[in-house]
């Protein structure tokens, strides 16, 4: 792990410690819209969702003004249109440096326990640290950002509302997090036929499903659950050798390496490119991957085995992972 990210993580570790000596807002006037399918959520008791949180994570996560020459917010990365990522492979940060890893959906982020590609983050309530400190992303000192929210009016009003007297430091972060467990979907037309609705999904679809649950395929082996993902961390065989250890970094295990968590496949039609260094660009060209049946590191899943397909159920399976589009954020 590179000394910068390292110094990140283990100050996120010592915020998440000491986050319970704050202050931490009682107000719960907001209950998250869910779908009937989906389960509740765990919010932490010290950043119990509220409206004030929300609006004050909501500003910050569009505000360029928290990165250190104010060019680059949280949704330069994650853009609402392309349900909360990039449509490029390696998003942009500051003064033109480009991050190692492309940037996820945060649609559903509510449900992580580990956060970041690398599960590195134990916490969404302290995540944001990372982007904001980490050099190739917005490259601003917490404690700098914090002083500089800290003379502006309509922050310090706002601060006060969602979090009372609370460290600015602890503060943001959490409102961030607050922001971001409102980011829920899950009225595709996929859902909705698994709630009752057969009509939702075409004949095309149909045969698509089959084949994602196909004994051959067995997509839903680790795109399973409510949100299309198991959260496990996997190898999926993308190169011999991975120039990011993945997993590795986190763990210092060499049987890590090369593992990341698993994508949900919610919106995976407008989430391009893919993996998680945004090397693939397209759905036909990740199907092609797992049907060569990766490249053969020594990590890679043993779920990943290769398989053959016909052009037209290639274009069915195609056609089902397009139902898994939500258009409410686009």
């Amino acid at each position: 792990m590179s000394n910068a990210l390292e110094k990140i993580y283990r100050k996120t570790a010592i915020l998440l410690v000491s986050a319970v000596f704050f202050f931490a807002s009682c107000q719960t006037d907001y209950v998250l819209e869910l779908p009937n399918h989906f389960p509740t959520p765990i919010i932490p008791d010290d950043n119990k969702i509220s409206a004030a949180k929300i609006a004050l994570g909501k500003k910050l996560f569009f505000d360029p003004n928290i990165s250190i020459d104010s060019t680059v917010s949280c949704a330069t990365c994650h853009k609402p249109e392309y349900a909360f990522a990039d449509n490029v492979a390696i998003s942009t940060g500051v003064n033109g440096s480009r991050n190692k890893r492309n940037a996820t959906s945060l649609i559903n982020a509510v449900y992580l326990d580990l956060v970041n590609k690398d599960g590195g983050v134990v916490k969404l309530d302290i995540q944001a640290v990372v982007p904001i400190e980490d050099e190739h992303e917005m490259n601003i000192p917490i404690v700098k950002l914090a002083k500089s929210l800290k003379n502006n009016d309509q922050y310090q009003k706002m601060f006060e509302a969602a979090y009372g007297d609370a460290s600015y430091i602890y503060a943001i972060p959490r409102a961030l997090a607050s922001y971001i467990r409102t980011l829920v979907q899950g009225d595709s037309n996929y859902d909705r036929y698994i709630q009752g609705d057969k009509s939702a999904l075409t004949d095309s679809q149909l045969r698509g499903k089959r084949l994602f649950e196909s004994d051959s395929l067995a997509c839903n082996d680790c795109h399973s659950g409510f949100d299309l993902t198991d959260y496990s961390f996997q190898n999926n065989g993308l190169y011999q050798l991975y120039p990011d250890a993945g997993r590795a970094l986190i763990t210092l295990d060499s049987l890590d390496r090369g593992k990341f968590r698993v994508a949900s496949l919610r919106n995976v039609a407008v989430t391009k490119p893919y993996m998680y260094d945004g090397s693939i660009a397209t759905l036909s060209e990740v199907i092609d991957h797992y049907a060569k049946g990766g490249q053969g590191h020594i990590n890679q899943s043993e779920k990943i085995k290769g398989f053959k397909l016909s052009q037209q159920e290639k274009d069915d399976l195609i056609s089902f992972l397009k139902s898994f589009t939500d258009s409410s954020y686009l």
